[in-house]
């Protein structure tokens, strides 16, 4: 199939307006917008100014009445408790009714935010939905986050209500919510009106009289109940998601209902190429954007049946786990993160597993969330036989900035690059004092004003924090904060966060472009390069790698080995000497590497626990390793 990619990128640049009002159509409208862009609303702009919707009667409401009530809207699948349910359209309608009402007992209207703290369960998706029916403004906060942290969130949203569950369940463990919830709410200086807990059998908890109310016994208890959807602009908030901040004050970066719908739609079929009816699955969390975006809000809007999955790609049971529930499912697409593919591949090198199940009905893997090394696509492309597709985009950004649309006719491959920009989004890549560079030149990724749809409009209650953070450095532009390079055919190389580029005795370099040649090695499974301080070059940089140790070759071999890679492929300047291999790598639950915190750690300052990591103990395995090779603090 010959791409209409390029075709499809001109007809956006030269009428912006009338390709998101042509996308706008897809849309269920109240009031349908007779303006796409008001140039004068908000910090830049904001889509759809004069349109008014609902967004979950475009997931849900509209798909019943149009011949998709039986259809399967969600499947449930957790091998962790050996549980699984399908819920059509019909009944997601009815339980999201159910509990809209419930909320709206509690007093939880329009304009209200609600905090959702749950595990990757189904009554989660039903809360998010409740909320978007009453016009509700959700903040889903990663189930088992530390109570400080669920505490800042519930204080900078002002929360009118929490919806929670008794507990998560992680391999091995059950992580107990309620005590993390009640210290929450005792941290916070804003107190909730009501907590809403679904008590699950693994783990039950007390509830306090006359705050906690049972979750099921309210939905049974409004069983049956029809709730309006509340007419909302399209503007208006649908949620507020929240990203770390470099100050350590969490951003609430928040969504709007028109143009998320509208750019999430379009998305569906153009990006991913998949059918209304078709099962699409982001092995993600609702936690994080993906969730947001691509296990709940893009897959119901575009008419698919998404997959609710707890559990992880290794350990639950085996690495075979994906390949179970895509055939069980019949998943047409998925959706995850290099992490996953990288703890498949180092548990099954061989691929084993695979030729176990029927794969005959998958067409697609797209990766996105961190950098893609050009080493775990060979081996996810040799191993699945389909095109294996890295896209970039950020949680600010909701939907895809850069990728390969496999809706619109795949365009040729290039390793270690996630394509092209989307329509919407005029990247440019400039110096620290905002000026174009040269194809191939390393520099600063930028996007040119206006955001497109589905992109966040602002920060919670904090516009002058978003035009410091986004957009004062590059006037005229969005900052991404991620480095790297456009080449002469238009395609865009991200290599590393800016944060993450090294200063080596004057030579700007990327961590990220030493990690794709780290990885090359055929013994390294999964590896991180971060700078360190020197007193002679400013920075050096240090790696980090985990080895496959079942072909008894020695550390120290492997070590010099990757060292002359990175040598050869990126040359002396790189001044690459350092390399440690570890058991494993510090990670967030959603799989990122922490190597801002690594980093921290060698140059002997002080750090924080993150939120999100996934083992402390891990941390103190790099203190050690680094500890013997002498490196605690600035080194000579």
């Amino acid at each position: 199939m010959t791409s209409r990619y390029a075709e499809v990128y001109e007809s956006w640049r030269s009428n912006p307006e009338g390709f998101w009002m042509d996308q706008a159509a897809a849309i269920d409208w109240f009031t349908k917008p007779e303006t796409a862009f008001d140039p004068d609303l908000g910090v830049y702009g904001g889509w759809y100014p004069d349109g008014v919707t609902n967004t979950c009667h475009n997931c849900l409401d509209r798909h019943v009445s149009g011949g998709r009530a039986d259809q399967a809207a969600l499947i449930y699948d957790s091998p962790i408790t050996g549980s699984k349910r399908t819920i059509s359209y019909r009944d997601m309608l009815a339980e999201v009714e159910a509990f809209a009402g419930a909320l709206s007992d509690k007093g939880v209207g329009k304009g209200d935010r609600v905090v959702i703290y749950m595990p990757m369960v189904p009554e989660a998706i039903v809360a998010m939905l409740a909320c978007a029916r009453l016009g509700a403004v959700h903040s889903v906060v990663f189930g088992g986050f530390a109570a400080s942290e669920l505490a800042t969130r519930i204080e900078d949203s002002q929360a009118k209500l929490i919806v929670s569950a008794s507990c998560g369940i992680e391999p091995g463990r059950i992580v107990a919510y309620k005590p993390l919830l009640d210290a929450a709410i005792e941290h916070s200086r804003h107190k909730p009106d009501a907590t809403i807990v679904l008590q699950r059998e693994q783990h039950r908890c007390d509830l306090i009289e006359g705050r906690d109310f049972d979750y099921a016994e309210l939905v049974a208890a409004n069983a049956g109940r029809k709730v309006a959807c509340t007419p909302v602009a399209a503007t208006d908030p649908l949620y507020v998601l929240y990203t770390s901040g470099t100050t350590g004050q969490p951003k609430g970066v928040v969504r709007d209902n028109g143009g998320h719908m509208a750019a999430l739609h379009w998305s569906m079929h153009a990006m991913y190429g998949v059918k209304p009816g078709e099962v699409f699955w982001a092995a993600s969390d609702i936690g994080w954007v993906v969730g947001h975006s691509y296990i709940v809000y893009a897959p119901l809007l575009h008419g698919n049946t998404t997959i609710v999955f707890e559990g992880k790609p290794v350990g639950t049971p085996d690495a075979g786990t994906f390949w179970r529930v895509i055939s069980e499912h019949k998943v047409a697409v998925l959706f995850t993160a290099p992490t996953a593919f990288r703890a498949i591949r180092k548990e099954d090198p061989e691929g084993s597993f695979i030729g176990k199940y029927d794969l005959s009905g998958y067409r697609a893997l797209f990766l996105a969330g961190e950098r893609a090394d050009p080493d775990t696509i060979h081996w996810a492309e040799r191993m699945l036989k389909v095109p294996v597709i890295d896209h970039w985009w950020q949680t600010e950004t909701g939907w895809t900035i850069a990728g390969n649309p496999m809706g619109l006719g795949l365009l040729p491959v290039k390793y270690g690059s996630p394509a092209v920009p989307m329509p919407g989004y005029d990247v440019q890549v400039v110096d620290d004092a905002g000026h174009p560079v040269a194809a191939g030149t390393l520099g600063n990724i930028v996007v040119k004003l206006p955001l497109p749809p589905g992109c966040l409009p602002t920060l919670w209650n904090a516009e002058n924090r978003f035009r410091d953070a986004y957009l004062a450095e590059f006037p005229g532009y969005y900052k991404t904060a991620d480095a790297g390079f456009i080449d002469e055919d238009d395609y865009l190389f991200i290599m590393a966060r800016t944060d993450d580029i090294i200063n080596v005795a004057g030579h700007r370099l990327s961590t990220g472009g030493m990690e794709e040649a780290v990885s090359g090695h055929p013994d390294v499974v999964e590896c991180a390069v971060i700078g360190i301080a020197d007193s002679m070059k400013g920075q050096i940089p240090a790696g980090f790698i985990v080895i496959n140790n079942s072909n008894g070759r020695s550390e120290e071999d492997v070590e010099k080995e990757v060292v002359k890679l990175v040598r050869d492929q990126i040359g002396p300047v790189a001044a690459f000497k350092n390399v440690m291999v570890v058991k494993r790598l510090p990670k967030t639950r959603s799989g990122k590497i922490l190597r801002a915190t690594m980093q921290k750690i060698a140059d002997g300052e002080a750090w924080k626990m993150p939120a999100t990591i996934d083992d402390p103990a891990i941390l103190d395995e790099i203190s050690e390793v680094l500890a013997k090779r002498g490196i605690t603090g600035k080194s000579d």
